[in-house]
């Protein structure tokens, strides 16, 4: 329910000045009785007063800078609690990314590349997600074979294609034995057809990343991080940080160029045996809330399975036929690939809260869901979780049964609305609809008290409407309160949430999840003055119109960020 502040309703630090004061307009604080202000006093970074128009200009002195709102909406900073930054710097780094979604641009993609890489020379297709190219069905060697003189490699995340010449020059044949818990998919032919399910690796000499110098890295980072405050970020979570990763992030610090605050995720290499896991675990400094209020560490993470994107996430039922023709699947009965076992998982989770770590996996398949509620009801009956405010990452297929266990044991979730727009046109071929209730049951959530952190998950591209995957707040928002796909379907309109909710997310839930609720999240007095304003009301302006909603200014600790008052 909204509240309208008047002059005789302030929230007020008493006897403070200000340098800069916003009025006459709609601020949103996102306070727990989700107040609307028309006024906000700061200084030195942090917010004074929050109120009405008279009560607040009564913090200005002769230096108090003092901007006009003129009506328009003021909303906490956003923050996106999933993203891959430094990756996602480095997509468009040299070079910008056409769109790639169909079959066709993928091919254009390629004979560009070809003309200026010298033969002989490998060209890498962009990660690109099956379930968003037109034809719905994953490249094969046929598709990436439109030149002859250049090895070619289709990223397809955890499942790769490769064109007849790559296949060639990385010895892989029709007698080449499938790596463990990989596939090398045959066509009907009985020759392999170009597809590696988790065999990317039998690919040879195709270069992964390009080499980048430490500044180059940086001023990569540097470059994304300010695009997310364009987009009205002031808080990230780079959800799967190395140590050369951390060292980047450091390095940016250092020279206080971060435009954002950004907290990271330490993933493991959990393919190791147990007791290599658990030493890393012991011997490295790192743990949650290490670090200070611009750059700190989150999460210890895990990943639990593959993706629904490729037909690798682990699920309780079988992929069936329609992931023959979405993800090249071979066998119907397939359910996709379990990385870590359930008791290795519980052994490596438990020297990582010792250390303490919160805890957190990428899972996306409900029976990977269903494994990683397992692990954390075992360490629950040995000391409550709930305090290390452990989370499922994604969650994409839930069920009741999964979000009643969730809400037992005070377990947060990790959320991207945004793929039920993206995602569930094709997905819905390979499952069914009705399997489809629990993707992303954003209402059933709340009704259940689960804490709700938005983000995107985006790794790839500059833009924020059409990178992969897309990171504007507002779109994501937009899906959370709509549900409606790409081909206009309302997916189970029962999981719909309200603006205030959608909202939350991406405020006061994702500052929940990073530890910095008492800091960011909301615009009440003594929390940073992280806040962004915007071209319409979020509130009131036709549902439709939220996606387009653009930010014309972002703010963090006082300092504009982007754009102007």
């Amino acid at each position: 329910m909204l509240r309208t502040l008047s002059t005789a309703l302030a929230l007020v630090c008493p006897l403070a000045a200000a340098d800069l004061i916003l009025h006459n307009g709609r601020i949103v604080t996102a306070d727990a009785r989700f107040t609307i202000a028309e006024a906000i006093s700061i200084e030195k970074g942090r917010i004074v007063q929050v109120g009405s128009n008279a009560a607040v200009l009564k913090d200005r002195t002769a230096s108090t800078q003092v901007v006009d709102l003129k009506g328009r909406m003021v909303l906490p900073g956003l923050i996106d609690a999933h993203v891959h930054a430094l990756g996602a710097g480095l997509s468009e780094f040299k070079r910008k990314l056409p769109p790639l979604n169909s079959i066709a641009d993928i091919q254009t993609f390629i004979r560009e590349r070809a003309r200026t890489t010298p033969a002989g020379e490998w060209i890498v297709v962009p990660r690109t997600l099956p379930p968003r190219l037109k034809e719905q069905r994953f490249p094969t060697k046929t598709d990436l074979d439109v030149v002859t003189t250049h090895p070619v490699a289709f990223d397809g995340s955890y499942v790769w294609g490769a064109n007849t010449m790559a296949l060639k020059l990385s010895g892989i044949t029709r007698d080449t034995p499938n790596p463990p818990g990989g596939e090398v998919v045959k066509g009907p032919d009985g020759e392999p057809n170009g597809i590696l399910r988790n065999a990317a690796k039998l690919l040879k000499g195709v270069p992964r990343e390009t080499a980048y110098s430490d500044e180059e890295k940086a001023e990569a980072l540097e470059t994304m991080l300010t695009i997310y405050a364009a987009a009205g970020l002031t808080g990230i979570g780079d959800r799967a940080v190395t140590e050369e990763d951390v060292a980047v992030y450091r390095r940016l610090h250092a020279a206080k160029r971060l435009p954002v605050r950004s907290v990271l995720t330490w993933r493991i290499d959990a393919s190791r045996d147990v007791e290599a896991v658990v030493r890393e675990i012991r011997e490295r400094p790192w743990t949650t809330n290490q670090g200070d209020d611009w750059l700190k560490f989150g999460s210890f993470k895990v990943t639990l399975d593959g993706g629904q994107s490729v037909g690798t996430a682990y699920q309780r039922m079988p992929y069936g036929e329609y992931g023959r023709h979405l993800y090249g699947q071979t066998n119907p009965d397939a359910r996709g690939t379990l990385f870590v076992e359930p008791k290795k998982l519980t052994a490596i989770f438990s020297a990582a809260r010792a250390k303490g770590w919160q805890l957190t996996s990428h899972v996306q398949g409900g029976a990977a869901i269903d494994i990683l509620l397992d692990v954390f009801e075992a360490l629950d009956k040995e000391k409550p979780i709930r305090e290390t405010r452990s989370h499922v990452m994604h969650g994409s297929f839930m069920s009741a049964e999964a979000v009643e266990r969730m809400k037992r044991m005070g377990v947060i979730a990790d959320v991207q609305a945004g793929w039920l727009h993206l995602d569930v046109p094709a997905l819905e071929k390979v499952f069914g609809y009705r399997t489809m209730r629990y993707f992303f049951p954003l209402q059933s959530y709340v009704k259940a008290g689960i804490v709700m952190a938005g983000g995107s998950d985006h790794m790839i591209g500059h833009d924020k409407d059409k990178a992969v995957n897309p990171f504007n707040p507002f779109f994501n928002m937009w899906m959370a309160i709509t549900r409606r796909t790409t081909e206009g379907k309302v997916i189970y309109p029962e999981e719909k949430i309200n603006r205030e909710q959608a909202l939350r997310m991406y405020t006061n839930g994702a500052a929940y999840l990073q530890f910095n609720e008492k800091k960011a999240g909301s615009l009440e007095p003594g929390k940073y003055a992280d806040l962004v304003m915007i071209d319409r009301d979020f509130l009131t302006c036709p549902e439709e119109e939220i996606r387009a909603i653009q930010p014309l200014a972002t703010m963090v600790e006082g300092k504009l960020r982007y754009g102007k008052w």
